[in-house]
């Protein structure tokens, strides 16, 4: 079932939107980070001085829940539901639609900042089996800080945002499986020499700093 609807998803792409494999390879920079890192604001800082687009797998996967009459919506609805992780397929796949778009519409856009993935080993297995060949991953811009910063200014954010998963307990659990999943993707990328690692506690200026001298350092 998965299979079929991925099938049917790729051809619903808009007229003349090649696949990836005969258009300009995508530049990819994954960022990670834990919790309260500060990756979204460092990503809209970016986007607005580089020629980045931005893709969060959340937002997509949100996006494609809620867009009426979306088969793949139903299916992302279902597992959610169920308390099950979607497939990474799905998401991978999400994520290659967005970057072919872009560039259809926009031939300039090729550099993509790729936010909270790959989060675990499933995530990174999946990339390398769906996007071999189709997508260049330049390097992991990886903000690292203490987890008790985390912890904090997400206390502070969720103050003011909302957000369910901003209280202590919830923290420290998200905190655990980042650290469990997500720092040995980055310490695989690290062997490869992959990793620009950015001292995160600081203020958003000083981070920013960092980030513009690697950016313009890598081209």
């Amino acid at each position: 079932m998965i299979v079929a609807l991925l099938h049917r998803l790729s051809e619903k792409l808009p007229r003349g939107v090649h696949r990836l494999s005969v258009m300009m390879k995508p530049k990819v920079v994954f960022v990670l980070g834990g919790p309260g890192a500060g990756k979204g604001t460092q990503c809209a800082r970016i986007v607005e001085n580089y020629s980045y687009t931005h893709l969060s797998a959340g937002d997509l996967l949100r996006e494609e829940r809620s867009r009426t009459g979306s088969e793949f919506g139903q299916l992302i609805d279902s597992y959610i539901k169920e308390g099950k992780i979607v497939p990474v397929e799905i998401t991978i796949n999400l994520l290659k639609k967005a970057m072919e778009e872009t560039m259809k519409a926009d031939e300039k856009k090729f550099r993509f900042l790729i936010d909270g993935f790959p989060r675990n080993q499933d995530n990174l297995q999946g990339w390398n089996t769906v996007m071999d060949g189709k997508a260049d991953v330049k390097f992991v811009l990886f903000f690292d800080c203490s987890n008790e910063v985390c912890i904090d200014r997400c206390l502070e954010r969720g103050k003011s945002s909302g957000r369910t998963d901003d209280n202590r307990e919830s923290l420290e659990k998200r905190i655990q499986t980042y650290l469990q999943s997500t720092r040995p993707i980055i310490e695989q990328y690290e062997k490869q020499g992959k990793v620009r690692m950015i001292d995160a506690s600081r203020s958003v200026d000083e981070v920013f700093g960092d980030v513009k001298n690697i950016l313009e350092k890598e081209g």
